[in-house]
């Protein structure tokens, strides 16, 4: 008799799953670059004041060059399966979601952690690939064009299926909210995909109805009143380059009939030509809505999202990914104020956390540029929402540039009375021009002087 084989039926393995540290922003710091920490193989994770660095051993040891924070400020504690946060005595206490707490407190997902001026989002368990790194810098991140990268390890991932589906033909959707980046996403694509043609953006719910077959396909001279010369449409412009459909859930059902024509076919037909014209382009649609919603109740050709749908992405909104503020803060921050040098005050960091952003990257980039310009010095502050600058104070309400006036004369007292007076060394603590920091001396009524000896 021969040998008999026994074989076992063996799952894949799964990946890994661990909860992650993000340490987010520094008010005074916000060209420091974010970091991950996946809390794997540890319990235990202390934050202090230090010279940045990260020391793994049984325990995680964080420390940031943020002088709000006390030598040993916070730690967050495994415990029966949950992740706890603990203020250790510190003197400016630990919040979580804007509240300080009282001893401990349990941690839930996406959970903003505030120690010192330094902030933190925590992320429940997820997946990990084994690769994956434990500790990572947003400056260490893999090279992407811009709206593609993310410290987030489930947004990472997607990304990176997005970047490989570029050099592809497969068209791609694009789905979330107003201003999350979709054009940005789709740019991305364009430029990841080595195609030789342009990007045109059509805006669907731009077009006249009138006017969409004329806008989309072109038409000859002559053709009808008004048409003085040939004219290409922005289908055609997009050849051997990429056509990205901005808002197509607005297209018309007669204005989708037309495009899954050209997309069937892969040429166009102008008003008034005879013969119609190839066209090579790859599509990248983008919606604020749900398309399979738009089909299921008539709206939307389902022949046509069938052919506009390979690749499908969901942008989350801004206060889904909070894990990547200090990242995007930065990159606008750098070309809404180039030559660095701006700083963000204690509120004004705190509201980027609070704050809902509605208009999610697109409102940001506007705050941004209205902090900017209404700055009087290089500390930002961000303006109200909608209705809030008018609004009257609410009785009892401190104001809050007065309390990050406060809380800025406190620091200089302190940098002051630790280097004895001397104005260059607490320049160069704060990383800032020994001016400025006289200015700021000179407003919160110090004189150097007084610290030295």
């Amino acid at each position: 008799m021969g040998e008999s084989t026994l074989t076992t039926n063996v799952a894949p393995a799964q990946p890994a799953r661990a909860a992650a540290l993000f340490v987010v922003l520094t008010a005074h710091q916000p060209w420091a670059p974010s970091s991950r920490h996946i809390l794997t193989g540890v319990a235990r994770v202390d934050v202090r004041r230090g010279a940045r660095g990260v020391d793994r051993g049984q325990d995680l040891v964080l420390a940031l060059p943020d002088r709000r924070l006390s030598s040993l400020h916070g730690r967050l504690r495994l415990e029966r399966g949950r992740w706890h946060v603990e203020d250790l005595g510190s003197k400016n206490g630990v919040l979580r979601n804007g509240v300080a707490i009282a001893g401990s407190a349990q941690l839930d997902d996406g959970d903003v952690i505030e120690m010192g001026r330094s902030f933190f989002v925590f992320r429940a368990p997820r997946a990990v690939a084994e690769d994956e790194p434990l500790d990572l810098t947003a400056d260490a991140l893999p090279a992407a064009p811009p709206g593609l990268a993310s410290l987030g390890l489930a947004l990472a991932a997607r990304f990176g299926e997005l970047a490989r589906a570029a050099g592809s033909v497969l068209p791609i959707v694009l789905c979330g909210e107003t201003g999350t980046g979709k054009e940005l996403a789709a740019r991305a694509v364009h430029a990841l995909s080595g195609r030789p043609g342009p990007l045109t953006a059509v805006n669907c719910g731009a077009l006249p109805r009138s006017l969409l077959e004329s806008e989309l396909f072109g038409f000859k001279k002559g053709s009808f009143s008004g048409a003085l010369q040939d004219r290409p449409g922005l289908i055609a412009a997009s050849h051997h380059g990429t056509l990205f459909l901005d808002e197509v859930a607005e297209l018309p059902l007669d204005g989708q009939a037309a495009l899954l024509r050209v997309l069937q076919e892969c040429e166009v037909l102008s008003i008034g030509a005879t013969r119609a014209q190839p066209v090579d382009l790859r599509v990248v649609s983008a919606t604020h809505r749900s398309l399979e919603v738009e089909v299921a109740n008539g709206r939307f050709r389902a022949d046509l999202y069938g052919r506009l749908r390979g690749l499908q992405l969901v942008l989350p909104a801004l206060r889904d990914r909070r894990e990547d503020l200090g990242m995007i803060v930065q990159a606008l921050l750098a070309r809404i104020a180039p030559g660095g040098g701006r700083t963000l005050s204690h509120a004004a960091a705190r509201e980027l956390f609070t704050r809902p952003w509605p208009g999610n990257v697109r409102e940001l980039v506007r705050a941004l540029e209205l902090a900017t310009v209404m700055a009087c010095d290089d500390v930002l502050e961000l303006p109200g929402e909608p209705g809030d600058r008018a609004a009257a104070p609410a009785p009892g309400s401190s104001d809050r540039r007065w309390a990050d006036e406060r809380e800025r004369r406190a620091e200089l007292e302190l940098l002051l009375r630790e280097h004895r007076g001397n104005v260059t060394r607490v320049a160069r603590a704060l990383g800032k021009a020994r001016e400025q920091v006289h200015r700021w001396i000179k407003r919160a009524g110090l004189d150097s002087t007084n610290f030295r000896g």
